[in-house]
């Protein structure tokens, strides 16, 4: 089989699992005497999906990193159609851990954090999940000016010049 269409089997594979954990979840249990919506009975199976999906993408993410540096050891200039992979992969994984970095330290001075129904939790995770937060948003921003700088050609056309 050809890699784009194992990709593709892998993300229907993905997405149908996803639609019927949902439509599961959704559709079963919600017959409480307490009340609407309160505590359906899939909810476990909803946890146990993000759970594997965290854990196979995570490992799927440090694959992709530890194959990419290996394919790019032998190459110094990439894969011959003069996209600089190397260079490109090096910039995102500095700019991704300097993004955690900025996030964990404009985080450190939050206070816990109580929900309404009395749920405590710790300032060290408000600060995680700060962390995290701010480093969605610089990719983010990052990924939208890489796309626009791509599509307008600027770089492309400075480099023939």
């Amino acid at each position: 089989m050809k890699t784009e269409k194992i990709s593709k089997m892998a993300l229907y594979i993905c997405i149908g699992i996803i639609l019927v954990c949902f439509a599961l979840f959704m559709t079963i249990g919600y017959d409480n005497p307490v009340g609407d919506y309160n505590e359906p009975m899939l909810t476990d199976v909803i946890m146990w999906l993000m759970y594997i999906m965290a854990v196979v993408t995570t490992g799927l993410t440090l694959w992709s990193i530890f194959h990419g540096i290996q394919s790019s050891k032998g190459n110094a200039s990439g894969s011959g159609s003069g996209v600089p992979g190397g260079k490109i992969m090096l910039f995102t994984i500095i700019l991704m851990i300097a993004s955690l970095v900025l996030g964990a330290v404009l985080g450190l001075d939050e206070t816990e954090f109580t929900a309404s129904d009395g749920t405590v939790t710790s300032a060290g995770w408000v600060t995680v999940v700060d962390a995290f937060c701010t480093s969605m948003g610089i990719m983010l921003v990052a990924a939208i000016a890489a796309v626009a700088v791509c599509m307008t050609g600027i770089l492309s056309k400075s480099a023939s010049k």
